[in-house]
């Protein structure tokens, strides 16, 4: 099945050189081009895109304001967003993890990364590993930002964690630690399959659309606590 990518990014040059890049793979084509956030979510929209490769600063609306409004639809749930960065302010990252999106990559990443994270965000995986991801949200709760975010619907995060078992607290510790599924079962001696089943149910309970927000829940309620180095 041919993966359906939407660009998002005020520069045309660098569009241009992700169409190319995605077009020349055999399972995955570019349906359309947004300059700017509101845009990148109403062609998500009409094309159903697959996944939308997000730059967080457009001009008008952004694209953290623009990855809020696709992962609040339900009709664009299946959707998954790839954030494109500089790493320049973690804030603006991990807003765009507790925003929904499913992970974010550097814009100087080589060309096999980027086509890799497309294909692992359609997958409904996080796109970067979890450690990736945990070192991240650690340097910046550590430096004051771990405030339970506003825009986080429903009952806040550390709350939520009350309807964990203590097995999938176990889990979601460990994934916040970076290991995947087999490493997890490696450790608690029990097959992938099950590690599988308790990420999903301990997601559906976070209201996590994916592991990367996993680690995310997992800092931010304080379950795990970020070393300052």
């Amino acid at each position: 099945m041919t993966i359906r990518v939407l660009l998002a990014d005020d520069q045309a040059l660098l569009r241009s050189a992700f169409r190319v890049l995605v077009d020349s793979e055999p399972d995955m084509e570019v349906v359309a081009e947004a300059a700017d956030g509101a845009a990148a979510v109403a062609l998500a929209r009409s094309e159903r895109a697959d996944v939308v490769l997000m730059d967080i600063r457009m001009p008008g609306t952004d694209g953290l304001t623009a990855t809020r409004m696709i992962t609040a639809d339900p009709e664009l749930s299946a959707v998954r967003i790839v954030m494109l960065t500089t790493f320049e302010v973690d804030e603006y990252v991990v807003r765009s993890l507790r925003a929904g999106a499913s992970g974010f990559l550097g814009k100087g990443a080589e060309p096999e990364e980027l086509l890799g994270a497309i294909r692992i965000a359609a997958a409904g995986d996080a796109l970067l590993s979890p450690a990736a991801t945990k070192g991240l949200i650690a340097r910046f709760l550590a430096q004051g930002g771990g405030a339970e975010p506003e825009d986080a619907p429903g009952p806040g995060r550390s709350a939520r964690l009350a309807a964990l078992t203590a097995r999938e607290r176990e889990v979601l510790v460990l994934v916040a630690g970076g290991h995947s599924n087999d490493e997890i079962a490696e450790r608690l001696d029990v097959s992938p399959l099950t590690v599988k089943t308790h990420v999903n149910r301990t997601m559906a309970k976070l209201g996590a659309r994916d592991r990367a927000q996993l680690v995310v829940t997992a800092y931010e309620s304080g379950l795990v606590r970020p070393r300052v180095e």
